[in-house]
């Protein structure tokens, strides 16, 4: 191992890199960034500006891990990190993250538990992969360093961390829904990832509900002591729809460690986009919508992944039913639905990917028309300028997942549309639907509701567009993801309150 191991102040756990890794012309190593310049990895690699001397801890693929140590890297943008990558072979990697992190934690975090199999799991494979993650932090991490752990899948972690460096700060961010009491207790690990969890200094969520969600689960399945509830911060829609909560748990105690929890939805870099939007790659992405989609109509759109969370199959039936009953429609409006295909292997993605295109395929035949074609579909991933462009251009955005943790691509598309009109139909079972105060929320499981919401988006005056979208725009731009980052970031700085 490197001698120079053990001085960093400031450590990030989190299984994707800072930066794509690529060759160059002459088959060099080349680090390049996402394709999309939004989003939480560039803010965290922003943090390390002020720790300079700190490390991101990932993974690499390889074909034989035996005997091969980490790698370690030292990065130079933002400024000097280093980054560690453990190795991972093909199986290791489809175990920990394809299976047990996908096709079993996934369907319980978004109250899908009929598609939990505990079968799927390999426990073991689990603990090590965590394992690992926690001792290459450890051996990077100066005396009381700061190790922050991102995501479920690293769920572990923290009880490692602990057990061998009790001296680190350690703070963890869940970035999917936690679920209610009833649903977590499926797990049969539930034990362990709640113990693991409760090493940390700060559990950071999106929302006060997930928030409450793991404090009722910590309280009774392993008998966490629960602080009193505080009212939550404004930033937060208190009453109206599926996940708002008025009070929250600031902090639990568990054996010999206090554990302050904050409520921070991840938020979005208005600034980026409003100065994207006015580009020329985005002007240009936008002639071609123009000309190509639109063509005068009025343009919905929808972008997601193909899952079924997302409740890709409910929205496109109610863009049927819509076509069914307005006739005046026909012609006169397009649904541009961006579905990014999931890895391949995935059974389950396979079989929803299948029946969205079935449905698409289905709605076209029936309405087409000669200069008319209803749905676009694309489970390409679309470049960001490419989709500001869409964001720029659609009369309403559709975003109504059966269940999210956040979304984020409702903030951007608030973002867009700074002094524009628009309408942003939402599901109320998203975390954004109680931070953006403005959202046409609707319940993707009612056929009712969904109807009425996107006939009422089709109808609503420009008046009321920029009156609601002013006040979604204000929200973005007042909690932003540099804000979010700042927020858990201070929780580790701050006593808990006794």
């Amino acid at each position: 191992m490197a001698v120079d191991e053990g001085r960093s102040s400031f450590i990030i756990l989190y299984h994707r890199t800072p930066f794509d890794e690529g060759k160059g012309e002459h088959g060099q190593r080349i680090w390049m960034d996402q394709k999309s310049p939004n989003g939480i990895i560039p803010t965290l690699r922003n943090l390390f500006r002020t720790a300079k001397d700190g490390t991101w801890i990932a993974w690499r693929r390889v074909d034989e891990p035996d005997n091969v140590e980490d790698e370690r890297i030292t990065m130079d943008n933002p400024s000097e990190f280093t980054l560690r990558r453990i190795p991972l072979h093909e199986h290791q990697i489809n175990s920990f993250y394809h299976v047990t992190s996908k096709e079993s934690f996934w369907p319980i975090l978004h109250t899908f538990p009929t598609h939990f199999n505990v079968n799927n799991a390999d426990w073991g494979i689990f603990e090590e992969v965590n394992r690992r993650f926690a001792e290459a932090a450890c051996r990077e991490a100066a005396p009381g360093a700061t190790v922050w752990v991102h995501d479920y899948n690293l769920w572990l972690a923290p009880g490692y961390l602990r057990a061998q460096r009790p001296d680190l700060k350690i703070a963890f961010f869940h970035h999917t829904p936690f679920p209610s009491n009833d649903v977590f207790a499926i797990l049969p690990w539930r034990e362990q990832i709640l113990e693991s969890l409760l090493c940390c200094d700060v559990v950071g969520f999106h929302i006060p509900r997930y928030t409450e969600n793991f404090a009722r689960a910590a309280s009774t399945l392993i008998g966490a002591k629960r602080g009193p509830k505080q009212p939550v911060d404004t930033k937060f829609i208190t009453v109206g729809s599926a996940l708002c909560e008025a009070t929250v748990t600031e902090w639990l105690q568990y054996k010999d460690q206090k554990v302050e929890l904050l409520s921070s939805p991840v938020g979005t870099s208005p600034d980026v986009i409003q100065e994207l939007s006015w580009s020329a790659s985005v002007e240009s992405h936008g002639e071609l919508i123009v000309q190509d989609t639109k063509k005068g109509r009025k343009l919905i759109l929808s972008a997601s992944r193909v899952d079924y969370t997302k409740g890709n199959e409910a929205l496109l039936l109610a863009f049927e039913r819509l076509l069914e009953r307005r006739k005046d429609l026909h012609g006169e409006v397009v649904l541009m639905l961006a579905c990014v295909a999931a890895a391949s292997g995935m059974k389950i993605y396979e079989e929803t990917q299948r029946t969205i295109e079935e449905m698409a395929g289905r709605i076209n035949g029936r309405f087409s028309q000669i200069d008319w074609v209803p749905v676009r579909f694309s489970t390409r991933r679309i470049p960001y300028d490419e989709m500001v462009a869409w964001f720029c251009h659609a009369d309403i955005c559709w975003i109504t997942p059966l269940r999210d943790g956040l979304n984020l691509v409702a903030k951007e598309y608030a973002a867009a549309r700074r002094n524009r009109g628009g309408v942003l139909v939402l599901s109320e079972f998203t975390g954004a639907s109680v931070v953006l105060d403005g959202a046409v929320l609707t319940n993707p499981y009612s056929n009712r509701r969904m109807d009425e919401a996107i006939e009422g988006a089709l109808a609503m005056s420009e008046d009321e567009q920029r009156d609601r979208m002013g006040l979604m725009t204000t929200a973005v731009e007042r909690y932003t993801v540099k804000d979010w980052a700042e927020e858990q970031m201070t929780g580790l700085q701050e006593p808990v309150a006794p």
